[in-house]
């Protein structure tokens, strides 16, 4: 029997499927005042079965504590340094000289991404030096011989400008030609990933009539999508949105560009007017996309299947300085004093039966009534202040009822003035402009009419 023919085909599924583990990763996030050092963090990255782990800039304590682990690390090349490097391939080197060569030797840094969702900001001159800059990093990192490591860009889900059905899967017109076919092109060539971030909670958060929960979840057995044009078939939400990328990529001539989930994982709290946003729901998903991602044999997507699909969780803590809506700051599988919010095992090897019983969710349906803003207690004074002279500003009469001799002038204390303003302008604004709730983590919704009186407070109905 000839074994050359044997050897080749070995080699050859070695390279295309075996050289990725689908071990699964954690995403660490730093925008907490609140979190663990690096080095317990390290051990809690650890304890939760990771392999791997991805930050969000080159934090040198973090490299640190990674050193001699045996995780995988991706770093990044923050989104405000892209446009300079994208021009100079002596500030590439340094780069890579001062962030990357220090910690190689003992830090197992396999994946550099270029910025993160950059295409997701307003357009700007950033978009267009991604691949250059993309480029300038990987000649760097060759030069210092370190051509272990992959680079790429992490991109969201409003990259496409469509994504249903799946096959009908394309790019926005804005950035498909210039932007995003030299990166596959880039992609292809240096045999990388294209890093994609992929959250089935917030398409079904913003469909929840017409998109059934379970199978966001991966817990329907009877609900199921068949594409009209590939005739594949769905079972789960998470597959359909990456398949509308892999046929997007196809699209533009790259149908063999692996997909590495980079962000995926869902909320364990949020906004009264945030649906579905709940511990059940958050360990359920967590546990069941670990499930699938890391199963054995491989399972991939119904366009790609056996296909692995290498992930990072997001995210290690629940960071309470993320602006936004609540739910940004609740995507943790710890609590910052570092407890689990619900038990995890990243491994995929822990059944259910052996967790704690969740408790039950009591929002999976939109929230009815009324919703007020006011200020968060224990808020800075002083922030409060800026923020209550912002809220005013925006015109509409906004703050005339705490004028001076007004209805709701008294209590005249800053705490009073800063709520009536918070909830006025959240209800002018939320439906037109899209405001939020937030102004800088001083405000919180609240379903408690803080109306008394005379004075009315504005309210958002839901």
């Amino acid at each position: 029997m000839d074994l050359l023919p044997l050897l080749c085909l070995f080699l050859f599924f070695s390279i295309s499927s075996g050289e990725i583990s689908s071990q699964a990763g954690i995403n660490y996030g730093q925008l907490g005042d609140n979190l663990p050092s690096p080095k317990k963090s390290v051990k809690l990255i650890q304890s939760l079965g990771a392999k791997r782990v991805k930050i969000y800039d080159a934090n040198p304590h973090i490299l640190n504590a990674l050193e001699h682990t045996n995780l995988q690390v991706s770093i990044m090349l923050p989104n405000q340094l892209i446009t300079n490097v994208s021009t100079s391939q002596k500030l590439a080197d340094s780069w890579v000289e001062s962030n990357v060569l220090p910690f190689y030797a003992n830090t197992k840094i396999r994946y550099l991404l270029v910025g993160n969702e950059v295409i997701s900001n307003p357009p700007n001159e950033t978009w267009f030096n991604i691949v250059p800059a993309m480029k300038k990093i990987k000649t760097a990192l060759k030069t210092h011989g370190l051509n272990k490591i992959k680079v790429g860009t992490s991109m969201a889900m409003d990259v496409l400008e469509s994504s249903f059905p799946p096959s009908n899967g394309t790019f926005r017109s804005d950035i498909a030609v210039p932007i995003v076919k030299p990166m596959l092109q880039f992609l292809s060539r240096t045999k990388s990933f294209y890093f994609l971030d992929v959250y089935p909670y917030f398409a079904w958060a913003s469909d929840p009539k017409n998109i059934n929960l379970d199978y966001a979840l991966f817990e329907s057995p009877t609900v199921k999508y068949t594409d009209p044009v590939s005739n594949l078939t769905y079972t789960n939400l998470f597959d359909q949105m990456v398949d509308s990328v892999v046929f997007a990529m196809k699209r533009l001539g790259f149908a063999d560009v692996r997909i590495w989930i980079a962000e995926t994982g869902w909320p364990n709290a949020g906004d009264i007017d945030q649906i579905g946003a709940n511990i059940y729901n958050a360990a359920t998903y967590n546990r069941n996309v670990i499930r699938k991602l890391t199963a054995k044999p491989t399972i991939g997507t119904p366009a790609r299947p056996g296909w692995v699909l290498p992930s990072f969780i997001f995210a290690l803590y629940n960071e309470n300085l993320k602006p936004g809506p609540g739910t940004e700051r609740h995507f943790g599988l710890l609590y910052p004093n570092g407890s689990n919010i619900y038990g995890i095992d990243l491994t995929g090897k822990t059944p259910d039966s052996e967790f704690e019983p969740l408790p039950k969710p009591t929002n999976n349906e939109p929230y009815k009534g009324k919703i007020w803003c006011v200020a968060a207690r224990g808020a800075n004074m002083s922030a409060l202040g800026s923020a209550l002279s912002y809220a005013c500003s925006q015109g509409n009469k906004t703050c005339d009822p705490i004028q001076p001799g007004k209805q709701c002038f008294k209590p005249n204390s800053l705490y009073w003035h800063a709520s009536y303003a918070f909830s006025s302008y959240w209800s002018q604004l939320k439906a037109t402009a899209g405001a939020t709730c937030y102004f800088n983590g001083l405000a919180t919704q609240t379903a408690k009419d803080p109306s008394f009186g005379h004075c009315k407070f504005p309210s958002v109905t839901l």
